[in-house]
């Protein structure tokens, strides 16, 4: 009698127990999601949730088959050694996250050994993300500790493991299937899954686990192939109508270079390549306009200002700065986007006016291409003399490669660039150093990249905050994170005034052009350190990329107001414009801020900023302005030519398409 009483249990510990292990990895992959959904992104409880758990299920029993094939031990070791990789997958996420604002993606994982350049920005990175770092252990420390008893590890039957699979698989199919007929919304579930792979939106829809197949998906066979979308945009009406001018305007010839594209096209067979020349062809040009080569013939001094943002700019502190952003043109709705290799691939943005290509380092990426439309490259072939510094390593993120094919001759720390090495080092001791060297190699462009205004922004870990502490140490009402940033920037001001000094005693002043725009906003401070600087609780969604950018001459009488939405995509455009260079406006994804084209801003996830409104893609909502109506339709079509200039963009830097267009050289 016992023993028919205890056969029960004997017979459920032999055959039922040991597929206990297949709740196991559903769980604990949906549990982590959970943890990045809240711990990162902030929320839990949206349509992402219900699609994370339709691929995570399947996920997880892929997993739970895989470690049920073989023998006791070596499923344990199997399942600690998998449940292993994948804590430290989310981990890196979740750190990269906290420190750059944007997800690692797998090419990126190659440029690791740089990026341990920066351990104590690392340090600090895990330090932050304590908390769900911790979390996100919970599931290997439970497997390591009771698995024994929990999760036994027999030989699952054949039969089992057959139906576990059938199973998985049909549970994939379903959620693809699912997710392939979601079209509804602006930029709906579909679309993120099969053809735009944006990591901050793909990880909110479907989670970190299916994210890493899109990317790998993406880095094995390339983003999707994006068709043009037909130019229907329609234009919004204010809600009242506009009064006629008593002057006629001026008419302006487009912005366009003499390129045979109907040629081009009749003796093209590479489907991809038509259709790129069908769609530039067939794009929208800007005009040239009455500030058309205002700065021809002048020097530019071009730079992106590591961590700049409007903070940094202030009368007492920053004296230079704000005497260059209030006394030139004055871009009132300037925007930075984040993008996803933060500062490399915000020079990219700004120094090519292209979109840069997520998943991978754009600027390395193109290093033997055609940069036709670089300043560098613009203004050597009217015989400039042209150099890039960056007083930092010389081929971190492969600008060693990049910068010269944009047309400069490079230097950075330890190739050619002698400054004192701290951290960060010093951009007065760069400027100091470097401009001897090109102030009477007339007509001159130098691009410099900063270093100064890098993070962590604290008195023990950053040189030129440190160095700068006594000037700030009246700021008492800030914290000490806030006061350090501004005390690193101020190294930047230093900078610009011994600049402008000396050019004004080279008598060279009136015949400058300088441009300074910021690579990202300081994702260094914590949100709460930048609403501390703004003085106010900053939107997440577009407010905290405003910025400022700095478009100056030593020959302007007084300001020029612009007040639309413009960003760094738009600095090349509007300096070809400025400069009166022979440059194609059609070939390039910014547009000249001056011209009457209207204003747009893209950002990495897709949402955008236009002058009638703004659409934000995590929620998929578009918001007209106050006092604008806005046709139905428009946020559609806006973001369909959103989608284009990203897929252009790839197909620009993937095709080498410049050099197919027999632009003169």
């Amino acid at each position: 009698m016992n023993d028919r009483q205890k056969r029960p249990r004997h017979y459920y510990r032999r055959n039922i127990m040991p597929y206990a292990p297949i709740l196991f990895f559903p769980l604990a992959l949906f549990f982590m999601e959970c943890v990045v959904k809240v711990c990162l992104l902030g929320s839990l409880f949206d349509r992402g949730l219900v699609y994370t758990l339709m691929f995570t299920i399947p996920a997880g029993l892929g997993c739970s088959v895989l470690c049920a094939l073989w023998g006791r031990r070596a499923n344990r070791i199997l399942s600690i050694a998998l449940m292993s990789l994948i804590s430290l997958w989310y981990m890196a996420q979740t750190v990269y996250y906290t420190i750059f604002k944007t997800f690692l993606t797998l090419y990126s994982v190659g440029g690791t050994g740089k990026v341990l350049k920066f351990w104590r920005e690392i340090l600090t990175g895990i330090g932050d993300a304590l908390f769900p770092l911790l979390l996100l252990a919970i599931p290997l420390v439970f497997l390591c500790l009771f698995g024994g008893r929990y999760t036994p590890y027999g030989r699952a039957g054949g039969r089992l493991l057959g139906g576990l699979a059938l199973c998985a698989a049909g549970l994939q199919l379903t959620a693809v299937l699912t997710v392939t007929h979601s079209d509804a919304g602006v930029l709906s579930p579909k679309v993120l899954y099969e053809e735009s792979f944006i990591p901050e939106l793909s990880v909110s829809t479907f989670g970190v686990a299916t994210t890493l197949r899109l990317d790998a998906r993406q880095l094995l066979f390339g983003p999707a192939d994006l068709q043009p979308e037909p130019d229907g945009t329609p234009d919004p009406q204010p809600s009242e109508p506009a009064v006629p001018s008593p002057t006629p305007r001026a008419v302006y010839a487009p912005n366009v270079m003499d390129i045979d594209f109907e040629g081009l096209m009749a003796g093209e067979r590479d489907q991809t390549l038509l259709g790129m020349h069908e769609y530039f062809s067939a794009r929208k040009p800007t005009m040239r306009n009455e500030y058309t080569g205002m700065f021809a013939g002048k020097n530019l001094i071009f730079l992106t200002a590591e961590g700049f943002c409007s903070y940094a700019v202030d009368r007492e502190l920053t004296p230079t700065l704000y005497r260059l952003a209030n006394t030139g043109f004055v871009f009132s709705e300037f925007y930075n986007p984040l993008w996803w290799v933060s500062t490399s691939d915000g020079e990219y943005a700004a120094c090519t006016s292209l979109i840069p290509k997520s998943g991978v380092w754009s600027f390395y990426q193109s290093r033997n291409n055609d940069m036709y439309f670089c300043m560098g490259n613009q203004l050597a072939r009217l015989e400039y003399s042209t150099r890039a510094y960056h007083n930092h390593t010389w081929d971190y993120y492969r600008r060693d490669v990049s910068h010269p094919n944009m047309g400069y001759d490079y230097k950075g720390l330890g190739h050619g660039l002698e400054v004192k090495k701290t951290w960060p080092e010093s951009d007065l001791e760069m400027m100091e150093v470097t401009l001897p060297e090109y102030l009477d190699d007339l007509p001159f462009h130098a691009y410099y990249m900063t270093v100064s205004g890098h993070m962590n922004y604290t008195f023990m870990g950053n040189s030129m905050a440190a160095k700068h502490k006594s000037e700030v140490a009246h700021l008492d009402h800030l914290s000490e994170n806030a006061r350090a940033y501004l005390a690193c920037q101020m190294e930047l001001d230093r900078a610009l005034e011994y600049l402008l000094e000396r050019l004004e005693a080279a008598g060279q002043l009136e015949n400058i052009v300088l441009c300074l725009s910021a690579d990202h906003y300081p994702y260094g401070l914590e949100k709460s350190v930048i609403d501390e600087l703004a003085g106010h609780e900053v939107d997440e969604t577009f407010e905290l990329y405003k910025s400022t950018l700095i478009l100056w001459s030593g020959d302007m009488e007084g300001p020029v107001v612009v007040d639309k939405p413009c960003e760094s995509l738009d600095i090349v455009p509007t300096l070809s414009n400025l400069f009166g260079l022979d440059y194609d406006s059609r070939l390039l994804m910014g547009q000249d801020i001056l011209s009457d084209s209207p204003g747009l801003v893209v950002f990495s996830n897709r949402s955008f900023l236009t002058e009638w409104g703004r659409y934000d893609s995590q929620a998929d909502v578009f918001t007209p302005r106050d006092g604008v109506s806005v046709p139905g339709g428009y946020a559609l079509s806006m973001l369909k030519e959103v989608k284009n200039m990203f897929s252009y963009s790839i197909k620009i830097l993937e095709q080498d398409y410049y050099a197919k267009l027999g632009l003169p050289h």
